[in-house]
């Protein structure tokens, strides 16, 4: 299994339970050391990876991103996608979860924009991307992409995708 973004570990644990082995991928050194430290399993490995550059080693059954998809822009979506595509095994398939949640206060440039501003619990504020996609769309942008992903919405803002790359995409 591969879990991109990791962050933190909030899911790497998780993952792990269920999986042989688990790659997890984040480009902050100190998210990846906050997830090795809540994850104590010997088949784990981390890595040290920027998305937008990063490539596998290996391919994989599963591919898992947690909270990920509506922080890639959306002239880079197609590309990420590509990236999923690339790094699963044949007969892989692909597990998100995310939200399309932002606040007023958050809305710097307008609803339309996906740049949001945040404040972080120390007080800092940073600019970040924050596409905010429903889940039909986000289904029907991805089979325009290959990808026959399901997308559910769940309680809330919050919704799941799983699917695979159409055959004749694979």
């Amino acid at each position: 299994m591969l879990e991109l973004a990791c962050g933190p570990g909030t899911w790497t644990p998780e993952l792990a339970r269920h999986a042989s082995t688990l790659t997890a991928v984040d480009s902050s050194p100190e998210m990846l050391r906050v997830a090795r430290e809540r994850t104590a399993d010997e088949h784990v490995r981390f890595e040290l990876g920027d998305l937008f550059d990063w490539r596998p080693e290996r391919r994989y059954d599963v591919v898992f991103f947690g909270f990920w998809i509506s922080h890639v822009p959306l002239d880079r979506f197609a590309d990420f996608w590509e990236l999923v595509a690339d790094c699963l095994a044949p007969g892989g398939r692909v597990l998100f979860i995310d939200d399309a949640y932002r606040t007023a206060d958050e809305l710097v440039e307008g609803e339309e924009s996906s740049t949001i501003r945040r404040r972080l619990s120390d007080g800092t504020r940073h600019r970040a991307v924050k596409v905010p996609h429903e889940p039909a769309e986000l289904q029907d942008r991805l089979a325009r992409l290959g990808w026959d992903v399901e997308v559910r919405p769940t309680s809330g803002p919050f919704y799941w995708g799983r699917g695979k790359p159409t055959p004749s995409a694979a």
